[in-house]
């Protein structure tokens, strides 16, 4: 999937999703159990220490946990249940900084029944370095994160 802005179009959980939007996360890459997103640290985003604050990092990563534990297109049967965050542990490795480019890439380690187990890489760039899938910075925190599927409201 090409860049894309945050848009329920892109994915259903994201049409009432105004933290993110708030943040201008960017969709780059969805599929069944794999997401990839960016945005770029604004000042707001930053600590007292002019670093990201590890709350935003966090939201951020969470919202790549969001997009790979929830299919784009739900199959018949899987409208009346969402797949919801059961517990998450997060691990700062490096600083991030205004002005540059953060891109979370989450993957589904593992699903049983109603559990999973996806863990979410999260990595920096300078705003001027060429996007590159391959290489999309240096890797600032890991997040791993464990779903539960439940019923919808």
């Amino acid at each position: 999937m090409a860049e894309a802005t945050l848009s329920g179009a892109i994915h259903p959980i994201l049409e009432n999703d105004y933290a993110s939007e708030w943040m201008g996360i960017k969709v780059l890459a969805l599929s069944d159990g794999h997401a990839t997103i960016r945005m770029t640290l604004r000042q707001e985003m930053l600590n007292g220490f002019g670093m990201a604050h590890g709350g935003m990092i966090f939201a951020f990563a969470d919202t790549a946990f969001a997009l790979a534990c929830n299919p784009v297109n739900p199959a018949p049967g899987e409208t009346d249940s969402i797949t919801v965050a059961a517990g998450v542990d997060i691990n700062f490795l490096k600083p991030a900084y205004r002005g540059q480019v953060i891109t979370a890439v989450a993957d589904r380690r593992s699903s049983a029944g109603r559990s999973g187990l996806y863990d979410i890489q999260i990595f920096a760039a300078d705003a001027d370095a060429q996007p590159d899938p391959q290489n999309p910075g240096e890797l600032i925190a890991e997040f791993r994160g464990r779903s539960r599927t439940i019923p919808k409201k």
